[in-house]
């Protein structure tokens, strides 16, 4: 099995080129999927995080706009989430990979790949990636995006040009739909390949 793993600046297409890699029969593990299923009603994060930031949960489980108050610009606080959140996808992660133990391939959507060292993890890595007038238009287009929580959110991820650097395969998403298509079902294609070809 080739495990891939999937990453791109906020506003980049991470979302979009995931589904086509689940659209091509590639079993796709979202972690920010996982991370809301986890903190949602009823969800196995919702007792601890309200334990670590009370008043963060409520009635449809964590109230994410508090939450994000509690810990944007505070490194402490974000390692605290972290510490709560990261053991919990990981053992979702797991699951995924057994229920999947006989795909030929599977991508795993993680945001912060590079960042948390989850690169190591994988056997090839794909990094989206689009203009910064594209990537500022599409972020800043969002419903409740301000100029300031855009900044906030990219000073916490690897720029954009390092993270192509590192990447085994880069995907822009800065084209037409079709352009990304192509892309996706390249690296599918280059990826199933065998080596030494």
């Amino acid at each position: 099995m080739i495990r891939i793993g999937l990453t791109g600046s906020i506003g980049m297409g991470k979302s979009t080129v995931a589904a086509m890699f689940a659209a091509e029969g590639v079993p796709v593990f979202d972690a920010d999927a996982c991370v809301h299923a986890l903190q949602g009603a009823g969800g196995a994060l919702v007792a601890p995080i309200e334990l670590a930031f009370p008043g963060a949960t409520g009635p449809a489980g964590v109230d994410r706009a508090a939450l994000g108050a509690a810990v944007l610009g505070d490194d402490a606080a974000m390692k605290r989430l972290e510490g709560i959140v990261h053991p919990a996808v990981r053992a979702e992660r797991e699951r995924f990979l057994k229920t999947h133990a006989d795909a030929p391939m599977v991508l795993f959507d993680i945001p912060l790949l590079f960042e948390t060292g989850g690169d190591k993890a994988v056997d090839a890595t794909v990094v989206v990636s689009a203009p910064a007038e594209v990537q500022r238009a599409r972020v800043l287009a969002r419903p409740d995006m301000t100029e300031a929580r855009f900044a906030a959110i990219l000073a916490r991820q690897m720029p954009d040009a390092e993270k192509v650097a590192r990447a085994d395969h880069v995907i822009p998403t800065g084209g037409s739909i079709d352009e990304t298509r192509a892309a996706v079902r390249a690296v599918i294609a280059c990826l199933r390949a065998p080596k030494g070809r």
